[in-house]
């Protein structure tokens, strides 16, 4: 009786802590878009609460690693378009381009038309519309859908959430992952009472979505941390601890796999 009573006690104060870190974020997020607000005046075309731009942001300055693993293969101007979809052999349905709004809604017509086929979706973005990615991921999980990230592609800002979705998930070998803060905004650029309060919303929903998809919330506690203009490129040992992948044909899996002399 008495040990089921501290491990009550164990998961409140482990919720109790999360809570509180995720307040704590608000607070500062709340400086850092004053801050960020007061500096785009000084830069032209500048846009701090736009995910997914540049294509690929440079890496948190104290995170690890410092730098992304590799450079995608894919072209920055390919990466930028919005997100189109291409059938390829095996059931994959490859997924690239950012996730404009309304990709999920595209999305979802492709699964109608050709889910019968769909086995895996194949992963190539650097984000965009958080809705939509949690609209396309949600969908996965339903369609009992498996999702990957190929060998160089990019899955960056909001495009782990739809990874999440994947009933198995993997990365393939140089697969660059990463988050950051991710900001909601409409045309209009809100005021930072406006920002911070939608901010606060959207964490609620990434953190409870994660939490559904069976992620730990270690992997949301680093997007929080990191700058929207930067990015933390997850290592294969994190993606296998936040259980972010699945299975054996992780990163970490292939990265240790040596071959023995005859």
């Amino acid at each position: 009786m008495k040990s089921a009573l501290l491990k009550v006690d164990d998961g409140r104060l482990m919720r109790a802590a999360f809570l509180g870190l995720l307040a704590a974020a608000g607070v500062f997020l709340f400086v850092d878009l004053r801050e960020m607000s007061q500096a785009s005046a000084d830069l032209p075309g500048h846009d701090p609460m736009r995910t997914g731009a540049p294509v690929l942001p440079p890496a948190l300055t104290d995170g690890v690693p410092q730098v992304p693993p590799v450079e995608p293969e894919t072209p920055s101007e390919v990466l930028s378009q919005p997100m189109r979809f291409e059938l390829l052999s095996g059931g994959v349905l490859k997924a690239e381009g950012s996730i404009d709004v309304g990709a999920a809604e595209r999305f979802a017509e492709e699964i109608a038309a050709r889910g019968e086929y769909v086995k895996v979706v194949s992963l190539n973005s650097p984000g965009g519309s958080v809705d939509d990615a949690l609209s396309m991921s949600t969908l996965i999980r339903e369609k009992g859908l498996n999702t990957k990230v190929a060998t160089k592609a990019l899955c960056a800002s909001s495009c782990p959430l739809v990874l999440a979705g994947g009933t198995a998930r993997e990365a393939e070998a140089e697969a660059i992952i990463g988050v950051h803060q991710i900001f909601s905004a409409g045309q209009d650029r809100p005021t930072p009472e406006q920002a911070m309060s939608g901010a606060q919303a959207t964490t609620a929903r990434i953190a409870r979505h994660l939490e559904m998809m069976g992620i730990a919330s270690g992997l949301w506690l680093n997007a929080l941390e990191t700058p929207p203009d930067r990015l933390y490129y997850l290592t294969p040992e994190e993606m296998s601890e936040f259980n972010l992948i699945t299975g054996a044909a992780t990163q970490a899996d292939q990265a240790s796999t040596t071959v023995s002399p005859d």
